[in-house]
């Protein structure tokens, strides 16, 4: 197996984020990974910070983050520093991009979505991209995407909530792409440059990214960027089983009552307020859940009903 170098060591005080993509506006299931995030953060007596993903603009929703934005300020949740929003960042992306080209590790393809769907490889997440353009492209087809080469990386981490993963990354998820056909940046790639830029030590968020943290962790490694602590909380899903989304018609939560939005998110994740607390104001309920959070309430489950 390739020998991957680990990741420089943080040796700084707690520094947690909440990053949403602004496809909408605040649902349960977001809910659930800001306050998770918000309360790790404060029980460390670390900094919180936000940052919109909203690297995918065919997605993104105007006026979705300022109004997330807001649901949060009416929460009673409080970031420290200026909001990070990715699709201000593609200068710091290239310059990463670059950087694994020059390793040699990084190469064009010139696949399209339907050959690769046609693969009789199949990983975690569907079809394997066969390493079709690992030696170069045919003289007859255009480049589409940066994939990076992961032939021989094995990766393997402990999550605080999920415990242990481990990832052959060829065989479970393929050569992955960095830079997208229609010249977007994958999130792979532009959470790690963040993550590191922001001196993000812990990463709180929801157990349906929990299988993309080893490709993460792999351009960590190869970036020579710090690995932060990973925790991935059960993601709220419907009487379907699908994850509360825009795409499911999650429902926005009502943030002009923040207290009947807080407190099944807190029940949620483990944790019982007192029903006293439904009457209070948003700050004793938050002074009551910072002073009895414990990481290890939360169901140790990939997904829940929401409630």
């Amino acid at each position: 197996m390739t020998s991957v170098s680990d990741s420089p060591i943080f040796d700084s005080s707690y520094r947690g984020r909440f990053a949403p993509s602004p496809t909408g506006p605040l649902h349960f299931g977001s809910l659930v990974a800001a306050v998770a995030s918000y309360l790790e953060a404060k029980t460390h007596d670390g900094e919180w910070l936000v940052r919109m993903e909203d690297l995918d603009t065919p997605r993104t929703v105007a006026g979705a983050a300022d109004e997330i934005l807001r649901a949060l300020e009416a929460c009673g949740m409080h970031w420290d520093g200026a909001v990070v929003r990715q699709s201000a960042r593609s200068d710091a992306y290239h310059a990463e991009l670059h950087r694994l080209r020059a390793q040699g590790i990084v190469y064009p393809c010139a696949c399209t979505r339907r050959e690769i769907a046609d693969s009789a490889l199949h990983g975690i997440e569907g079809p394997v991209y066969p390493g079709t353009c690992r030696d170069g492209l045919a003289a007859d087809k255009l480049m589409r995407a940066w994939r990076i080469d992961t032939r021989g990386v094995v990766i393997d981490f402990e999550d605080a909530i999920q415990g242990p993963l481990e990832q052959e990354l060829a065989t479970d998820i393929g050569d992955f792409v960095l830079l997208r056909a229609d010249h977007v940046y994958s999130y792979q790639l532009a959470v790690v440059v963040d993550d590191a830029e922001q001196g993000i030590t812990d990463v709180v968020r929801g157990a349906d990214l929990l299988d993309s943290t080893p490709r993460q962790i792999f351009l960590q490694r190869r970036l020579h960027l710090p690995t932060p602590r990973y925790c991935h909380v059960p993601i709220a899903v419907n009487p379907a089983g699908e994850k509360l989304s825009k795409q499911t018609r999650a429902l926005a939560i009502d943030y002009s009552n923040p207290l009947a939005a807080l407190m099944p998110v807190l029940r949620f994740l483990g944790h019982q307020p007192p029903s006293a607390l439904a009457k209070a104001a948003v700050a004793d309920l938050w002074q009551w859940a910072i002073a009895n959070w414990r990481i290890d309430r939360v169901p140790r489950t990939r997904s829940s009903p929401s409630a």
